[in-house]
């Protein structure tokens, strides 16, 4: 049974998500010591411990240790069972996290499945709905598998209670990718969700995007909302470009004046467009796994985040293959490549 030390590299709970997901995938039993340890509120906290049930559905899985505040877990998978899910993490946790976990093994399953998922859809410190839809799912969908989104309601801290729904048509195995250029920008656009909140915030967010991104497509699209349970406001910048579309948001919070919650998403946007990148750094990240299980592929990127440097360590720990992470000479960019016919090169990260 593999071992994962849940305190490596950034020591939070992206490590169990991953570990999760490639048990489910291969089939692998695996005990996590030090959940999120270096978390102020350390163990399974609800939106985990939602992971783990999950995922422990989906593949007939026992657990030990299962429980809110555990610091431990072992998962033993039996296999992958399609079909109709519904996951309800019950506060206003992640859903796209929760997503993410079981996704991969539906991915290659031998059955259709369809998920719901109920709780946050839109959290400061988690892809947004929006950049599932628009960003990394139409990458996903390129290795072969039909993956179609809903979002149902939208869910925002404290209450959650929103709710997304996907269909999946799997496709075995997955088909590498390589994005290694980014092309032209074919457009810029910019779009403000409001639930419950004044109108003045909406205007505000769109004068500070439209005097600093004067290069937007279109005139920002404000989108008034009233059936989440809670408030909330979130400013997404969408950059098209011959490759890809890149997703930016900015979540609105109490005591952040609007002006700062846009500026949020303008610089993280003006950063990428600065880099001449294809991939962003969050969707760095998120298609590290996926390219994993094809066993191949590359992407060029910004410098790595630690997040994605934690990621990296627990793939290659639980799958056979290499994921080096090379700056390109000369420039701010990073070339990272899955390969499984090479020496280990994590040193290069």
């Amino acid at each position: 049974m593999q071992t994962i030390d849940g305190s490596i590299g950034e020591g939070g709970g992206q490590i169990l998500r991953s570990a999760l997901a490639l048990s489910l995938c291969t089939g692998k039993p695996f005990r996590i010591l030090n959940i999120r340890r270096a978390r102020a509120r350390p163990g399974l906290q609800p939106q985990h411990l939602a992971a783990v049930k999950a995922a422990a559905d989906v593949a007939d899985a026992s657990t030990s240790g299962a429980d809110l505040g555990s610091s431990e877990l072992t998962f033993e998978p039996r296999g992958r069972r399609t079909g109709r899910y519904r996951f309800a993490i019950g506060t206003a946790g992640s859903t796209t996290l929760v997503l993410q976990t079981v996704l991969p093994a539906l991915l290659t399953a031998d059955g259709p499945s369809e998920l719901e998922v109920e709780g946050g859809t839109h959290n400061p410190q988690a892809p947004t709905y929006d950049f599932i839809a628009r960003s990394y799912l139409p990458i996903v969908g390129r290795m072969g598998p039909g993956v179609q989104s809903e979002l149902v309601r939208a869910g925002f801290y404290p209450a959650g209670g929103g709710r997304l729904r996907v269909r999946i048509e799997p496709s075995s195995p997955l088909a590498p990718f390589e994005l290694e250029t980014r092309g032209a920008v074919r457009s810029l656009r910019a779009e403000i969700l409001l639930c419950k909140l004044p109108a003045h915030i909406a205007q505000r967010e769109a004068a500070m995007l439209e005097a600093a991104l004067p290069e937007l497509s279109e005139s920002v699209v404000v989108r008034r909302i009233d059936n989440s349970l809670s408030a909330g406001n979130v400013v997404s910048l969408f950059c098209e470009s011959e490759s890809l579309t890149e997703v930016f948001t900015a979540c609105g919070r109490r005591g952040v004046p609007a002006e700062l919650v846009a500026g949020e998403a303008v610089a993280a946007t003006r950063a990428y467009l600065a880099a001449d990148v294809p991939v962003g750094p969050y969707l760095a990240d998120q298609l590290l796994l996926p390219l994993g299980l094809a066993g191949a592929g590359s992407f060029v990127t910004m410098q790595p985040t630690r997040h994605t440097l934690t990621n990296i360590a627990i793939i290659e720990q639980m799958l056979d293959l290499t994921i080096g992470c090379k700056q390109i000479s000369g420039s701010e960019r990073w070339r990272v490549e899955i390969s499984t016919d090479r020496p280990r090169q994590a040193a290069e990260c």
